[in-house]
C-alpha cells in the first residue's frame, strides 16, 4: 500500500500584525523546504501572503460586526468559537480521505494556544511559536515560581519592591512593568489568567520555535528573579531559535493596512541622517490625545524633519491646522512601508514603542533607537536596547525637553554606530543565521520522521 504523502503545515498566528508578519515569514521558509504552509486566521483578518505557495484560510470567529477586536473579544473567539471550525478543517485534511496530502505538523503561536488542544486531540505533531524575545518567554514561564516565592499574588499583582532581573547580569525590569499589568486591575487579572493558561499549554509541547537569534537563548536554564533561582529544567519544550525571521526571508511584509509609499519620495528630498521616524506599532492602545498633542508640539519646537505613523483615529489629539503647519517640516502617514523607511539613508533615528519586530528591523537597518515602551513585552525589549546592547536611549515623556535631550544623547553618542554594527553581526550575521537555519532544518527533519 502506498504511503500517504504529508507536506501540509498548518500555522496558527495570534490575530495581530506583529504576530502574523513573522508567521508569514516562517511560512516562506517552510515553503523553501518543500512543505505546503497554510495560515489559519479569523474572518476579520484579510491579508495577501504576497508569495505563491502560501495559502491563507479564514475560519469564523463569532465576533459580530461593530464589536471592537480588542484583546478580550479575540480571546473569547479563540477559546469558545474558533476551535470547532479548526477541528473541522483538520478533520477534512487528515481523515476524510478527500486530500491526498496530509498534515505533517501544526505550528501554533503561543498566544493562540487554543489550537494546541486541537492538534493534540488528533494526534498530530504540534510545535509552539514565540514571535518575541525569548527573555519575555522566560519571565512569563516563571509565573509559578514567582507565585511560590511570594513575588506576585494569585492575581498577578506585585507583592515586593523591584526591580527584577530575568537572569543575573541581565537588564532589570520594574515589577510595575510586568507584561500582564495592562489596564485596570480586572483587565490585568484577565491577562494574567490568559498567560498562566498559555504557559500551562506550552509545557505540553515538544518544540518551541523562537523568533530570536541563537545567542539570546544560551541561558535558558539560568533564570533568577529577586535573587531566587528559578528551575526551568522540567516540563519545557525544546527551544529552537530560528530568527530573527526578518533577516532570513525577503518576502515583503503583508500589512493589514495600505502602506503610504509617498513617504519614500519625501525622504529622498531630505539630508542624510536628518529625519526622525516615529511609529508606535499596530496593536497597542493609542498613547492618548494629550501625549499625541505633546509630541506634536515638541516636534514643531525642535524643527527637525520627521515622519510620523499616526492612524486617523489617533489624530484627534492634534491641534487644528497642525498638518498644514508641519507640511514643510514633516510628514504624517496612516501606515508606512517600515523596513524601506528604516533602510533609507535620510533616517537617523527611530522613536519606537520597542515592539520586537520593530526592534529587529531597526537593528537590521542599523538605526539608533529612541525608546518609549507602552505595554507588554516592550519594557523588556527596551531594557536590552538601552542597558545591555546600548543602541538606544529611553525617554519618559514627550515634552520638548524630554525629546530634545533624548535625541541629543542618542545622536551624539559617537560609539553607538559601532555597537549597532556589532549587534547586527551578532544577531543577523552569517554565523547567527547559519545556526538559526540549522535549527529550523532540525525541526523539519524531526516532524517528518
Amino acid at each position: 500500500m502506498k504511503c500517504r504523502k504529508k507536506t501540509k503545515v498548518l500555522l496558527v498566528p495570534y490575530p495581530a500584525q506583529g504576530h502574523v508578519t513573522p508567521m508569514l515569514k516562517l511560512a516562506s521558509l517552510l515553503l523553501n523546504h518543500g512543505l505546503n504552509p497554510i495560515i489559519i486566521t479569523p474572518n476579520f483578518i484579510q491579508i495577501n501572503p504576497k508569495e505563491d505557495g502560501i495559502s491563507i484560510i479564514s475560519i469564523p470567529d463569532g465576533i459580530e460586526d461593530g464589536t471592537p477586536r480588542d484583546f478580550f473579544a479575540i480571546e473569547n473567539a479563540m477559546e469558545n468559537y474558533m476551535p470547532y471550525y479548526f477541528e473541522k478543517l483538520v478533520q477534512e485534511y487528515e481523515f476524510d480521505g478527500k486530500e491526498e496530502d496530509g498534515i505533517v505538523c501544526v505550528i501554533v503561536d503561543l498566544l493562540a494556544s487554543w489550537a494546541v488542544k486541537v492538534a493534540n486531540k488528533f494526534g498530530i505533531h504540534v510545535a509552539g511559536f514565540w514571535p518575541a524575545m525569548f527573555a519575555t518567554y522566560r519571565l512569563i514561564d516563571s509565573i509559578p515560581d514567582m507565585l511560590k516565592n511570594g513575588i506576585i499574588s494569585e492575581t498577578g499583582c506585585p507583592l515586593q519592591n523591584g526591580p527584577i532581573s530575568i537572569s543575573l547580569g541581565e537588564p532589570t525590569l520594574g515589577l510595575e512593568d510586568l507584561p500582564w499589568l495592562i489596564g485596570n486591575s480586572a483587565a490585568s487579572f484577565s491577562r494574567f489568567k490568559f498567560w498562566t493558561k498559555t504557559m500551562e499549554r506550552s509545557r505540553t509541547l515538544k518544540w518551541l520555535l523562537v523568533n530570536t537569534f541563537p545567542d539570546e537563548c544560551h541561558k535558558v536554564r539560568n533564570t533568577t528573579i529577586l535573587n531566587t533561582k528559578i528551575d526551568q529544567s522540567q516540563d519545557c519544550p525544546k527551544i529552537l531559535p530560528i530568527g530573527p525571521l526578518n533577516t532570513h526571508v525577503t518576502i515583503k511584509n503583508a500589512s493589514f493596512w495600505k502602506e503610504d509609499s509617498s513617504c519614500l519620495d519625501w525622504l529622498d528630498m531630505q539630508t542624510t541622517n536628518s529625519v526622525v521616524y516615529i511609529s508606535f506599532g499596530s496593536w497597542v492602545s493609542p498613547i492618548g490625545e494629550a501625549k499625541v498633542n505633546s509630541l506634536a508640539l515638541a516636534l514643531v519646537a525642535l524643527k527637525k524633519p520627521f515622519i510620523w505613523v499616526l492612524a486617523p483615529l489617533w489624530r484627534e489629539g492634534l491641534e487644528k491646522g497642525y498638518l498644514e503647519k508641519i507640511s514643510k517640516q514633516g510628514k504624517i502617514v496612516s501606515w508606512a512601508p517600515q523596513i524601506d523607511v528604516l533602510q533609507h539613508e535620510a533616517v537617523g533615528c527611530y522613536l519606537t514603542h520597542c515592539g520586537w519586530n520593530s526592534t529587529m528591523e531597526a537593528i537590521q537597518s542599523k538605526k539608533r533607537l529612541l525608546c518609549y515602551p507602552i505595554a507588554g513585552d516592550q519594557f523588556i525589549n527596551c531594557g536590552y536596547i538601552v542597558k545591555k546592547w546600548r543602541v538606544g536611549v529611553r525617554i519618559n515623556d514627550f515634552e520638548v525637553k524630554d525629546l530634545e535631550e533624548g535625541l541629543k544623547r542618542v545622536m551624539e553618542d559617537d560609539e553607538m554606530s559601532e555597537r549597532i554594527a556589532i549587534l547586527n553581526e551578532m544577531t543577523m550575521g552569517k554565523v547567527a543565521s547559519s545556526k538559526a537555519m540549522a535549527n529550523l532544518t532540525t525541526f523539519i527533519s524531526n516532524v517528518r520522521i
